[in-house]
């Protein structure tokens, strides 16, 4: 099975697909004018569960340097262009996309 991620910067929403279908949708919380979402192709790079402080309860790393996709100490910022970059997610919603998503799952954010 192939698993692949997209995200939709206007809508705010990143939807997970599972051999070109698509299984789920969720809110997310995007980068600020000043502090953009990076536009691409990239990877999912690395998992770290329980980073601290606002990253929530996971880390997703992207093949890209410094950005993510997380969770959140702060709920009420999904829905908005919020971070510095990242894409934020419920928690729980960062969680089951975690136990889904192999290391090198493609994501593909665009506007």
């Amino acid at each position: 099975m192939a698993y692949s991620i997209t995200i939709s910067l206007s809508a705010r929403q990143l939807r997970l697909y599972q051999d070109r279908a698509l299984i789920r949708s969720y809110p997310i919380g995007v980068g600020k004018s000043t502090t953009p979402t990076p536009i691409g192709t990239f990877a999912i790079a690395s998992k770290n569960p329980n980073p601290g402080g606002p990253f929530g309860a996971m880390w997703l790393g992207l093949s890209v340097p410094h950005y993510g996709i997380h969770g959140t100490n702060n709920p009420a910022s999904i829905g908005g262009f919020v971070s510095h970059g990242c894409i934020r997610m419920h928690n729980r919603d960062v969680l089951a996309v975690a136990r889904i998503v192999p290391l090198g799952t493609q994501v593909t954010i665009g506007r």
